[in-house]
């Protein structure tokens, strides 16, 4: 259902603060014309946190419109759980054609109790479900196999980097679902997931979450064949020029793994807005370093076409 690259794009607000619809309608067409394998619109760079339902419903569904089945498009879903089930319920209505669960707000809790919340949810809708591995939320071996036995869960995504734990899930998962024909899909969740694709590729994981993918899909692109093609000498020059100074940048202040998406954005030309509060937007020097090192990126491809 879902390959290559995956296209998590912005949600874009105009000046008063209101999602601007037209401009995510622009943001997703362009988007989509460069080739992702799906879209995940409305999950944690598309600021689900910060979205009512009904600007959720009307995301989604000028989302499916824009892409007009050209790929599978996933929405987010989370929170309480009344309110993950009432986002489930709106993604299918709106035309979604899976979801992605994200982890519960603030508590914690056992891998038996997200395994409820994780059923509770999935029983609200027939869509396909994947579920997300990541702060508050983090499954283990037992609660993984038990969730990827429900009937409309098809995958893992990993966001915590615990290659320990995930090895371990993956190997149960694929072994407690061997002889019931079901196919499922195991991901790389990871902000800026490129820096750790290689790792999680030698663990079976090969699908990825790219937040370049918004703003640069060409050096996402780029980085995603250079791995299925075995081209080193581009995954390591990529690495080196654009995403490790893109997490540096990133790791400067909380919530950049989102900030710094939505202004590269901006930078290519569609007005996407501001982040909506507690995220708070880049200052004018990282804009700038976001601009230098996009264009470091940009001119490894340039050197590396120069050389073919």
């Amino acid at each position: 259902m879902l390959d290559g690259v995956l296209f998590f794009p912005v949600t874009p607000f105009g000046p008063d603060g209101e999602v601007d619809y037209d401009r995510l309608a622009e943001h997703i067409n362009r988007g989509v014309a460069a080739g992702p394998g799906g879209v995940f619109v409305a999950c944690g760079t598309g600021e689900f946190h910060a979205l009512g339902l009904s600007e959720f419903g009307e995301i989604v569904r000028r989302t499916v419109e824009t892409v007009a089945g050209r790929v599978p498009v996933f929405a987010g879903a989370g929170g309480s759980l009344v309110q993950a089930k009432e986002f489930a319920a709106s993604a299918k209505a709106n035309g979604a054609n899976g979801i992605l669960l994200l982890p519960p707000y603030l508590v914690t809790m056992p891998p038996a109790g997200l395994v409820e919340y994780t059923r509770a949810v999935a029983q609200t809708t027939d869509l396909p479900v994947i579920v997300y591995n990541r702060s508050n939320a983090v499954f283990d071996e037992a609660g993984a196999v038990a969730v990827a036995q429900l009937p409309t869960v098809i995958g893992f995504k990993d966001g915590t980097g615990d290659l320990d734990n995930v090895s371990r899930i993956v190997i149960a998962v694929k072994a407690a679902l061997v002889g019931t024909g079901k196919d499922f899909l195991f991901f790389n969740g990871l902000p800026t997931a490129e820096i750790t694709q290689q790792a999680y590729r030698a663990l079976g994981v090969t699908l990825y979450s790219s937040a370049t993918f918004a703003f640069a899909p060409e050096l996402a692109l780029a980085f995603y064949n250079s791995l299925e093609t075995g081209n080193t000498e581009l995954t390591e020059a990529l690495l080196r020029e654009f995403f490790h100074p893109l997490v540096r940048l990133r790791n400067k202040v909380p919530g950049y793994a989102v900030s710094l998406v939505k202004e590269g954005v901006r930078m290519e030309g569609i007005a996407a807005g501001p982040v909506r509060a507690p995220l708070v937007d880049l200052t004018d020097e990282h804009r700038a370093e976001l601009a230098r090192i996009t264009a470091a990126g940009r001119a490894v491809l340039t050197d590396s076409l120069a050389t073919v």
